[in-house]
């Protein structure tokens, strides 16, 4: 019965069995790659997180490191090489395979941390344009070089915040927040600091009718108007890439550039246009008045306002994100970053490269730091000038991205080389922009013809400094070693701006040495020192310029800057063949 049952369901029983056995045998190949697919790639997917989570300084082997100026691996002015780049991409999605960590968040999910973000860059941009306009207004007021070059240390805070930001990084109150324990009271500060001096800013400045501008007091004022608000840079940089996921952390250098951008506008060029009766009055006003429409006593207590309030809404409605703060961002300790700093800075090339680029920039201190203010001495309103830096925006903005084409080889430091020489030369050609503005002033001020030369030669200037800019960020990127990424870029971006102040400050003070004036119209007077000036105006003379101290101290850097070009620019291309292992930080166990 069993045989012809069989027999009955005819010869098709063999073929189907055979035929099930193959579609069983497909599906479990089937089932087979797709395991082994999602395996390697959740492994690589793994890899890739792990990857992102190592923090400079957890390798075993390399002497303490902790994270410097904030918790992500750059900080400080090493953010300004992330501003030259574009946001990493975000990681492909994992369609249909088990999360490795927390689902990846849009731009929308984190909109309110990203105009946070923008925010407080902003505010931290303010202080820095007021700080910028300050020198013009003393120039308006016929403040000595001597003058401007004790304030232009104002601006070395900035330069100089690797000295203290170890502490901001290390100290804080767990209970409110890591960054938030420097964020807020460094705003509240900054705010009634604002508030304070908008009291006493008037005074300080001088009325121009006799009384001068109290140039130490102001600086003094000012220097720790700019140590806070570098304090509060550190801060917002840690902040930006804690507060923010993974996926959007690259948008954190964009609200940088674009927030101190806007704020240094509204600080600088916004304020020194409301500031000036006669812009005001030819553009904004139906009657002339005879003070612009804003004050420096007036803003600054606009903005002391604006920083309380900002602060105290930050303080009360935005909590840090802990789960983006593991334990791992936690520093070492503050000794551990000044031996790890110190341990970078004794290696041969480290060295060498920070006495090349402490030097590199002598030949552009004249024209870099006096030209503006010179240029206002011979009766370019000071309001024009901060509005032909609007139209350079986009200049800014585009040639990084094109340069950054020519610098991201190998040996990015022949671009700098290459762009030095006709850098050197355009002070030349501004000191002949300053013999020629007297020439072409007229009763009702300047042809446009002047302000078009004035732009163009701006833009040109901007090409090449922009060329060395991203020259020396790029190498500052190869080189520094991947273990203590953060550390070892702010110092050597920290150097790099200490080679661009202190030219700057020694060449506004020698102006005033270097010039030679006579006295006119009264017999056996001078006018080498300010009593010698006086008395001549009292005998009824007055002083004549001979010799401008400005042409002299631009002749003398273009040769000075010719002379390190032939002498040390070779040595500083050379020290792109070094080896990796001569950047690299000695590890001890």
């Amino acid at each position: 019965m069993r045989r012809s049952h069989a027999a009955g369901r005819g010869g098709a029983g063999p073929a189907r069995g055979v035929s099930s056995v193959r579609v069983r045998r497909r599906r479990r190949r089937r089932v087979g790659a797709a395991r082994s697919a999602r395996a390697g790639l959740g492994r690589a997917m793994s890899a890739k997180q792990g990857g992102r989570q190592r923090r400079p300084g957890s390798h075993p082997h390399c002497p303490e490191a902790p994270a410097l100026l904030g918790a992500g691996p750059a900080g400080g002015e090493a953010e300004a090489l992330l501003l030259l780049l574009p946001p990493p991409p975000p990681p492909p999605p994992e369609l249909g395979l088990p999360a490795a960590g927390p689902a990846p968040r849009g731009c929308r999910a984190e909109l309110g941390s990203v105009l946070l973000l923008l925010a407080l860059y902003v505010l931290q941009g303010v202080p820095l344009g007021l700080a910028g306009s300050v020198p013009l207004i003393l120039q308006s007021r016929s403040a000595s070089y001597t003058e401007q070059a004790f304030f232009s240390l104002v601006f070395w805070p900035f330069s100089l915040k690797l000295l203290w930001a170890p502490l901001v990084d290390a100290v804080y109150v767990r209970r409110f927040g890591r960054r938030k324990s420097w964020l807020v009271p460094t705003q509240y500060v900054l705010g009634l600091f604002m508030i304070c001096l908008s009291r006493r800013v008037d005074a300080l400045l001088g009325d121009g009718q006799g009384r001068g501008p109290d140039v130490v007091a102001l600086t003094a004022t000012f220097f720790l108007f700019e140590f806070l608000a570098a304090t509060q840079d550190i801060a917002v940089d840690g902040w930006a890439l804690t507060m923010l996921s993974r996926e959007n952390v690259g948008y954190a250098s964009t609200c940088n550039s674009v927030g101190q951008t806007a704020g240094y506008f509204l600080g600088n060029v916004l304020f020194l246009a409301l500031e000036s009766p006669s812009f005001c009055n030819k553009y904004l006003r139906f009657q002339p008045q005879p003070r612009g429409i804003v004050t420096l006593s007036d803003f600054l207590f606009f903005w002391g306002a604006v920083f309380l309030i900002t602060t105290t809404l930050v303080a009360l409605l935005k909590k840090e994100n802990k789960e983006l703060t593991p334990t791992k961002e936690e520093t070492k300790g503050i000794t551990d970053t000044y031996k790890l700093l110190f341990s970078i800075i004794k290696m041969p090339a480290v060295l060498t490269f920070c006495l090349l680029i402490l030097t590199a920039k002598v030949g552009f201190s004249a024209a870099d730091a006096v030209t503006g203010l010179k240029l206002v001495e011979e009766g370019v309103p000071k309001e024009h000038l901060a509005l032909l830096a609007v139209p350079m925006v986009p200049v800014q903005i585009i040639l990084p991205l094109i340069i950054s084409k020519y610098t991201a080889g190998p040996k990015p430091l022949n671009t700098f080389y290459k762009a030095m020489p006709f850098r050197l030369l355009f002070g030349l050609e501004f000191a002949f922009l300053v013999w020629w503005t007297p020439k072409v002033k007229h009763e009702g001020g300047f042809p446009v013809y002047y302000y078009v030369v004035v732009l163009l030669s701006y833009a040109l200037h901007q090409i090449t400094l922009y060329s060395m800019y991203v020259a020396i960020m790029a190498f500052n990127a190869k080189v520094s070693d991947p273990l203590i990424g953060g550390t070892y870029m702010t110092l050597l971006n920290t150097v790099s701006n200490l080679g661009g102040n202190w030219p700057s400050t020694v060449a506004l003070w020698l102006v005033d040495p270097l010039t030679v004036k006579e006295c006119v119209g009264a017999q056996e007077q001078a006018c080498g020192t300010p009593a010698a000036a006086e008395l001549c105006t009292k005998a009824g003379g007055s002083c004549v310029t001979t010799l401008d101290g400005y042409y002299v101290e631009s002749v003398v850097c273009v040769i000075l800057g010719f002379a390190w070009w032939f002498l040390f620019g070779p040595k500083l291309k050379k020290l792109q063949d070094e080896g990796q292992s001569s950047w690299k930080c000695k590890r001890t166990n």
